[in-house]
């Protein structure tokens, strides 16, 4: 309860930092209410052009939570603008949730920092959710070609939005690009901090009546020198996939 309220009060504080330095003026009114959370951990390689396109396309601030990194990632976000946190519990869940706690603007954007989909695909998202057309906005990838997303992510990924689907959770991907509002994220009180978080998030979106919207979004091949966290490998993707089905359990 204390690391909430501290956050909370932290939340409503202003800091000079919560500008981008490379924020582009006639987006600036649009910054003030959101903020871009990028999981990381090794994403050296793709930082400095996903948090520039950020700048450039969302005009946000950008909030990277570094997740045990040994690229110098934390130090190269830094030197780019972004507000660096560090999250020592290793997962991705455990990332995002930290990223929640710590941002400071309404409305949250959670975003892989590999570059695999282009940052200005989340401006039709927030959109969504500024209009109240849902109360959570999550991407649908959309490949860009066959490499950006192999046989068995998409197979694990078409097999576990089908077990969503069932629930009434409407969705056909298990995206790791979602928009909403940052206190009612919270309150949803996820609770896995591995790679189940983002399948719990929505199974408990859905039981607490809220409407999902998905909408596609690009989705190519992460920047050279990184490497997947999750489904880069036939037993990468066996694995996440028996996690997330012992959410739904």
């Amino acid at each position: 309860m204390t690391e909430r309220k501290d956050h909370d009060a932290h939340h409503r504080r202003r800091h000079p930092s919560q500008r981008h330095r490379l924020l582009p003026v006639p987006l600036i009114a649009m910054a003030e209410q959101v903020e871009v959370i990028l999981p990381c951990l090794n994403e050296a390689a793709a930082l400095p052009a996903v948090v520039r396109s950020v700048a450039e396309t969302v005009g946000s601030p950008v909030l990277v939570v570094d997740n045990g990194s040994t690229d110098g990632s934390p130090e190269i976000a830094e030197e780019l603008g972004a507000r660096v946190v560090r999250e020592s519990a290793r997962g991705y869940g455990a990332a995002v949730h930290t990223g929640l706690l710590h941002a400071r603007a309404e409305i949250v954007c959670v975003l892989d920092a590999d570059g695999s989909v282009d940052p200005g695909g989340l401006s039709p998202l927030i959109e969504q959710l500024r209009a109240g057309t849902g109360d959570l906005v999550v991407g649908r990838r959309v490949p860009t070609e066959r490499a950006a997303m192999p046989w068995h992510a998409r197979a694990g990924n078409a097999v576990l939005a089908s077990m969503l689907r069932r629930r009434g959770i409407p969705v056909r991907d298990l995206a790791p690009v979602r928009v909403g509002w940052r206190d009612e994220l919270l309150r949803l009180d996820v609770r896995d901090r591995s790679f189940g978080y983002p399948l719990e998030l929505l199974l408990r979106a859905g039981r607490s009546d809220w409407r999902i919207r998905e909408m596609p979004v690009r989705y190519q091949p992460r920047t050279a020198g990184t490497e997947s966290k999750v489904t880069g490998s036939v037993l990468g993707t066996v694995r996440a996939v028996r996690d997330m089905i012992g959410v739904l359990r």
